[in-house]
């Protein structure tokens, strides 16, 4: 018994039919190009409509929010005299690494006491670390993380271009050390300030379960998207569900 030609079958065999001559050759490869082209030129064009808007609304915000930076950085100064900021090396795009900025809400030594504290984490996957009533952890700190107000500096690298407001969070050299195949599809996008993760739930949604929203933002990132994840990030910060 034939089988039935499905719509994909007899495309297929137009083309074959076309590539059977000189002419139909030169047709073929023409209508590859043309599509290719447009391919590059939407891509290109949705980047770079999202690097503009990245610029535009971080330097708003460095520029809106220095009442908040400065009320921040009494508390932290007030409280310990530490730093001010805390920089830490991420790893960014392509496995590009870069320095993360960070108000400091953790003790000045908080790298060298975390090594301690490995067989306590509260993460589920192992991949990444988190406590709940993590002990380096100052006051001042619990509050300003509470609120995501330590992360309010990375609107710096989001102007010099380490990082876009939209994208998956960017992971520290000895999580990338042990990710899978899998895990490592999520330094194709730029790092973001939000994703899908970090307005749903945060710290609440596991390790493979964050992987599996980066992995679908990649796979749908666009201009509207991003814009929708900002809106969205307003009420998931002011009532800072799953921030520990």
């Amino acid at each position: 018994m034939s089988r039935r030609l499905t719509p994909e079958d007899k495309e297929l065999a137009a083309h074959w039919e076309a590539a059977a001559t000189p002419g139909g050759r030169a047709r073929l490869a023409l209508r590859f190009w043309w599509k290719r082209l447009v391919w590059r030129v939407v891509v290109g064009g949705t980047l770079a409509l999202k690097r503009v808007l990245d610029v535009v609304v971080s330097a708003c915000a460095l520029l809106g929010l220095l009442p908040v930076f400065l009320a921040t950085a009494l508390l932290i100064k007030l409280e310990d005299r530490g730093p001010l900021f805390f920089r830490q090396t991420r790893v960014g795009r392509g496995g590009r690494p870069f320095g993360m900025w960070k108000f400091r809400s953790m003790v000045v030594n908080a790298d060298q006491i975390k090594d301690q504290l490995l067989a306590k984490n509260e993460m589920q996957g192992g991949v990444t670390f988190k406590m709940k009533n993590d002990p380096r952890v100052t006051r001042v700190g619990r509050f300003i993380r509470r609120y995501s107000v330590d992360e309010l500096p990375q609107f710096w690298n989001v102007l010099v271009g380490d990082m876009a407001l939209v994208g998956p969070r960017p992971p520290v050299p000895r999580e990338v050390a042990v990710y899978s195949v899998e895990d490592r599809q999520r330094l194709l996008a730029k790092p973001g300030l939000t994703c899908f993760w970090q307005v749903g739930g945060r710290s609440n949604i596991d390790f493979a379960g964050q992987v599996q929203l980066d992995l679908a933002y990649i796979r749908s990132e666009s201009v509207w998207l991003d814009f929708k994840l900002l809106l969205q990030t307003v009420p998931a910060v002011l009532f800072g569900k799953g921030a520990f």
